[in-house]
């Protein structure tokens, strides 16, 4: 899991400053993924919504990356694989790591996930 780890900084909504949060990068299918345990109301989701996805990762280096969420109906795959990489989220996702897909579709409107993508300015 430490190779997971990442800080998302992004401008603050009201502030305009620069905040961290720690998170942790799940992969599926070639791509990598920010899955917002807490909910829409996550400060750095509602964060993000403001800066049209702009923001960095650090991880050993900054990389500028664009956030674009992922539509509910395809976001039952990435939340059980997040939940494989990111044991502390289990808490917060009512579903058992190893249930169903459909178990997963029921609750992944609830859950915003995010496709990291590069960003070349």
């Amino acid at each position: 899991m430490p190779g997971r780890l990442v800080t998302l900084e992004v401008p603050g909504r009201l502030s305009g400053r620069v905040i961290s949060f720690p998170l942790v990068v799940a992969d599926y299918q070639g791509e990598r993924y920010l899955v917002a345990m807490l909910g829409q109301n996550a400060n750095w989701v509602r964060n993000l919504h403001a800066v049209q996805g702009r923001a960095v990762l650090r991880h050993g280096r900054r990389e500028r990356v664009r956030l674009d969420e992922v539509e509910p109906s395809l976001r039952a795959p990435i939340l059980r694989r997040y939940l494989a990489c990111a044991p502390g989220a289990r808490p917060h996702i009512p579903v058992d790591r190893r249930a169903p897909l459909e178990e997963f579709e029921r609750i992944a409107h609830r859950i915003p996930v995010f496709r990291i993508t590069a960003r070349a300015d």
